[in-house]
């Protein structure tokens, strides 16, 4: 998997709805194999995007974090 997308679970922080939005874009960018998706390609790419940050969200809002 793509090493680079960075941890976005910390104790201290809030996680906004843009760092979410761009990790779940890497992700869709790196299992598609496109960076920018044709024309023909562009909904499902924004929709993928879309259910990944939903997703995301909803795990990021239900993780109990220990100090």
């Amino acid at each position: 998997m793509c090493r680079s997308i960075k941890t976005l679970r910390n104790p201290e922080m809030i996680v906004s709805d843009d760092d979410l939005d761009a990790a779940a874009r890497q992700f869709v960018r790196k299992i598609s194999g496109y960076r920018q998706p044709s024309k023909v390609n562009e909904k499902s790419f924004d929709r993928a995007i879309r259910e990944i940050s939903r997703s995301s969200r909803k795990l990021m809002d239900s993780l109990v974090v220990r100090a």
